[in-house]
């Protein structure tokens, strides 16, 4: 049967026919946008007229996020500014440490069993004039259960005395550059990068790959896909055990499940060999709302951390450089295998240094094995200069940049960690639209809030959270940002044959709007509110779930 939804305006991002009034669906395809008349001729239909009043547009694509905010939202927030969790509830940021302190402490009065971990998510000493916090601050929540606190970031962690006891790391003797230690040689219990973090993680609760096997995690962002208008949303780091794979191919087959998630393995714990063998595996179990196949190699940290990697002369603040997470052979062999199998490979760098390495790395693949369509690309990338988007192009790549960075972190960014230069050209979207990367842009969820059009505020008027504008000349128009979040991010994950816009063929997947984003004015683009979605045809108001 086919349905024709009749909306105030249809925003459909397709040049031949940029709006309409009707659009018509059938077996969750999009058969046409335009006059009621002209979709009639497509046989007996019945109108629906639920969005009379709303805007539609594509299904907003959200390019780089993680399924595991939606796990992390049963830890305690220990954010700085305030959130909303799935179902609704807001959150207050927490100002300081001692806010922090008191904040799980409360939570380790209300706890029951003494046994259980107590995990924190999304805090950021940076906020609180960089002074880090200490297994001794969170010792003061208990010194008898482990606790540990995941970085807004998610490149640092902190644990208290009991952890490191627990992982044999309350020791004298380590030397490690991700370990920093105290006075009396011992850890600080501020554990940076990978390596760090990873025989912390079953003891505090954040083992990365219990996080990404959550079926309860799974639902609870699909939740947060509909209050933000998106339908597809990538997973950028998940190491796809196959429990997990198994888990996710039914959750999301299930005919209420109101999201499109396209999981990347990280290239973590297997060889480049059998990394590529395995993806080459996941692909062949994709389904429509489960796009497998593609891998996630992360190359640094992160800037606000001062773990990423930057070139000369490095941290504003003179803070040593930070951390490499993939040696350079590693990663040149991860590409050139990718290549010969067809494989779309996503590189996290944040720092221009480690963009560079990606750079090179990839040059070298591509003489090797040729190859005019790989859509490699660059994820944050935020500090890319001119010269690096030229090669960029030269080299056929893809760029998702993270404009959310500005609201965040660029009044610390020009403060402390790149200075005000460096500052105004980070997440360069300007910059990259001259030098025709092909771009999107993203949050980066739980990273920051899931939400692409207020990513799309970010890039159109790049304010701090002081209100100060972070570099004017690469500004956006709303019209370029709205692309970013559509098609551009689907043209990132090799799905615009699909989705990304309102036209023939392609699937039924739309944002439904109660305002206009392209008459609401640039200053109020993250003000608009988001009725709920349409994925495949399938109607999903946000009130709802």
């Amino acid at each position: 049967m086919i349905t024709i939804h009749e909306a105030r305006r249809i925003l459909t991002f397709n040049p031949a026919r940029p709006a309409a009034a009707h659009v018509a669906v059938r077996d969750g395809r999009i058969l046409g946008a335009g006059r009621l008349e002209e979709l009639a001729g497509w046989g007996d239909y019945r109108l629906d007229r639920t969005f009379a009043d709303k805007v539609l547009m594509p299904g907003l694509v959200e390019g780089h996020s993680h399924v595991a905010e939606g796990v992390q939202w049963r830890f305690v927030y220990c954010g700085y500014f305030d959130r909303t969790d799935p179902d609704g509830k807001v959150w207050s940021g927490l100002k300081s440490i001692e806010e922090v302190v008191a904040r799980l402490q409360q939570a380790n009065a209300a706890a029951s069993d003494p046994s259980l971990p107590l995990t924190g998510w999304a805090l950021d000493p940076i906020y609180f004039d960089n002074r880090r916090m200490t297994r001794k601050d969170l010792d003061r929540v208990s010194t008898t259960r482990p606790i540990g606190i995941m970085h807004a970031s998610g490149h640092i962690m902190n644990v208290n005395s009991k952890a490191l006891e627990l992982a044999g790391m309350l020791r004298r003797g380590i030397n490690h550059p991700g370990i920093p230690l105290d006075d009396e040689g011992l850890p600080t219990g501020e554990m940076k990068g990978p390596e760090a973090m990873t025989p912390l993680g079953p003891h505090v609760g954040l083992d990365r790959g219990l996080l990404s096997a959550d079926e309860p995690g799974l639902r609870a962002f699909a939740r947060l896909c509909v209050r933000a208008g998106v339908t597809t949303a990538a997973d950028l780091a998940n190491l796809l055990p196959q429990p997990a794979v198994d888990m996710m191919l039914r959750v999301t087959a299930e005919q209420d499940f109101p999201a499109r998630i396209v999981p990347l393995r990280i290239a973590r714990e297997i060889s480049p060999v059998e990394l590529v063998d395995r993806v080459l595996e996941l692909g062949r179990l994709s389904t429509d709302r489960l796009r497998l196949g593609k891998i996630k190699v992360v190359v640094d940290g992160s800037i606000q951390g001062f773990s990423a990697r930057l070139k000369a002369p490095g941290y504003y603040n003179g803070a040593p450089n930070g951390l490499w997470y993939v040696a350079p052979e590693q990663l040149r062999e991860i590409l050139e295998r990718s290549l010969v199998a067809g494989v779309q490979v996503h590189c996290h760098t944040n720092g221009d240094e480690a963009t560079d390495l990606v750079l090179d790395m990839l040059e070298l693949a591509l003489r090797k094995h040729p190859s005019p369509n790989h859509r490699f690309t660059l994820q944050h990338c935020q500090l890319a200069n001119a010269a690096q988007f030229r090669r960029m192009r030269a080299l056929g790549m893809c760029v998702n940049l993270f404009p959310n960075h500005h609201f965040y972190w660029g009044d610390q960014h020009y403060a402390l960690t790149v200075g005000p230069e460096r500052a105004e050209r980070m997440n360069a979207c300007a910059t990259a639209l001259a030098n025709g990367v092909p771009m999107a842009i993203h949050s980066d969820a739980p990273v920051t809030p899931l939400g692409p059009l207020f990513t799309a505020w970010c890039a159109v008027n790049r304010r701090t959270a002081s209100g100060r504008v972070l570099g004017e000349h690469e500004r956006i128009s709303v019209a370029d940002a709205l692309r970013t979040i559509t098609l551009g991010a689907a043209f990132t994950l090799g799905l615009d044959d699909e989705i990304g816009s309102i036209e023939c063929g392609k699937r039924a997947d739309f944002a439904v709007l109660e305002d206009d984003p392209t008459e609401i004015g640039s200053e109020r683009l993250k003000d608009v509110r988001i009725w709920g979605t349409v994925l495949g045809g399938r109607i999903f108001p946000a009130a709802d779930i």
